[in-house]
C-alpha cells in the first residue's frame, strides 16, 4: 500500500469526530493468545473447543468445561498487551482530548485492550476474567488463578461459569444496544483482527458505511468485508495501527520515510 492510502486514512482520523473499532481474535494473536479456533495443546489437543463453549456442556460435565476455561484464562493473564492495544488507547485518549467520541467493541475476551488502557471497552462476548453463579447471576472478578477446585463456588457453594456468550446464548442486551448506536453514529469505523463472518457483530461496519461513515479494515487476510470498505489495510495490526495513530497525530514528528505496507 502506497504512502497516499496511509495518509488518506490519518487524515481521516485526525478529522474524525466520532470513531468506532471493533477488535476479534487475530488482534489477541499478536499476544500470543490462540485464537479459539486453533488446534489445543497438550492435555486438551484431543477437545473440541467449540464443543466445550456450550451450555450443554457445562451442564454435562463442569469440572472439564471449567478446567478448559480456566486453563485459557491463566493463559491471558500471563499474556502482555502488543502495540496494537496500545495503539488503540492513545486513539482513544487523542480522539476524547479533541472533544470527540471514541467506542471500543471487541469480540476478545480477555481484557488485554483495559491493560493497555483502553477505557469504558464494550465487551461483546463477555469476559474471561469475570465468573458469574449460576443461580443468581452475581459476578464475581479477582479471583485466584489457577483455581483450587472445578468448578470454582461462591461462599455458598454455588458453582460459579465464565461470564461469556456460549454457543446458543445471547450477546448481552446492554452490549449490542451501545453497539448498534455508536455504529450507526460514527464518523469513522474500523474493523480490526476479525474475520467478519460472525454476526451481528460482522454487520456493524456496514451498518456504519450505510450511515456515511469512513471505514477501515486492518487485517493479515481478505476477509467478507474486505471488498466493501473504504481503506483495506493487509497486515498485522501491531504494525498497521501504530503507524496510522503516529501519522495522525504526531505530525511533527514523522520521518519521512516508505511504508511499512508497501
Amino acid at each position: 500500500m502506497d504512502q497516499n492510502t496511509i495518509d488518506e486514512i490519518s487524515s481521516a482520523l485526525r478529522d474524525a469526530r466520532s470513531v468506532v473499532v471493533i477488535t476479534g481474535a487475530g488482534v489477541s494473536a499478536e499476544s500470543e493468545i490462540p485464537t479459539f479456533r486453533d488446534a489445543m495443546e497438550g492435555l486438551w489437543k484431543s477437545f473440541d473447543p467449540m464443543k466445550l463453549a456450550t451450555p450443554e456442556a457445562f451442564d454435562a460435565d463442569p469440572e472439564m468445561v471449567t478446567r478448559w476455561y480456566d486453563f485459557r484464562r491463566t493463559m491471558c493473564l500471563e499474556a502482555i498487551p502488543n502495540p496494537g492495544h496500545i495503539a488503540l488507547a492513545r486513539m482513544q485518549d487523542e480522539i476524547e482530548s479533541r472533544g470527540g467520541s471514541f467506542t471500543l467493541l471487541t469480540q476478545n475476551v480477555d481484557r488485554l485492550h483495559q491493560r493497555a488502557g483502553s477505557r469504558d471497552v464494550v465487551e461483546l462476548h463477555g469476559s474471561i476474567m469475570v465468573w458469574r453463579c449460576v443461580e443468581t447471576g452475581r459476578q464475581h472478578v479477582d479471583l485466584p488463578a489457577p483455581f483450587k477446585e472445578f468448578p470454582p463456588r461462591t461462599s455458598e457453594g454455588t458453582m460459579l461459569r465464565p461470564d461469556v456468550v456460549w454457543f446458543g446464548e445471547s450477546l448481552p442486551e446492554a452490549a449490542l444496544d451501545r453497539a448498534f448506536e455508536a455504529s450507526s453514529a460514527c464518523d469513522m469505523f474500523f474493523s480490526v483482527g476479525t474475520s467478519a463472518v460472525v454476526y451481528p457483530a460482522a454487520g456493524f461496519v456496514d451498518l456504519a458505511r450505510q450511515c456515511g461513515a469512513k471505514t477501515v479494515e486492518v487485517n493479515r487476510d481478505e476477509t467478507a468485508i474486505s471488498g466493501g470498505v473504504d481503506w483495506p489495510l493487509r497486515g498485522a495490526s501491531g504494525e498497521a495501527l501504530p503507524r496510522l495513530v503516529s501519522f495522525a497525530f504526531d505530525q511533527d514528528e514523522v520521518r519521512e520515510e516508505g511504508s511499512a505496507f508497501e
